[in-house]
C-alpha cells in the first residue's frame, strides 16, 4: 500500500491555483485514493461535491511508509 497527496484546484483564466490538498495514507491504488480524497475535500468544506470548489484534482504517488 502507498501514500497518496491529492491537490485540488481552481481554474481562473486558464491558470490552476491550488484551493487544498489531502493526503491519503496506505491506499490500495491510485483510484481508492482519489475516491477518499474527493470525499475528504467535500467533508472538510462543507459541501456535497468537492467540484464546488474545485475544477480540477490531481494525485502524487507520496512514497511509501
Amino acid at each position: 500500500m502507498s501514500n497518496y497527496r491529492i491537490d485540488f484546484a481552481r481554474e481562473i483564466l486558464g491558470v490552476p491555483f491550488t484551493v487544498g490538498s489531502v493526503g491519503i495514507q496506505r491506499a490500495r491504488d491510485p483510484e481508492r485514493a482519489l475516491r477518499a480524497a474527493e470525499l475528504r475535500f467535500a467533508r472538510q468544506h462543507g459541501v456535497g461535491d468537492w467540484r464546488e470548489r474545485a475544477d480540477r484534482a490531481v494525485i502524487a504517488e507520496a512514497g511509501r511508509p
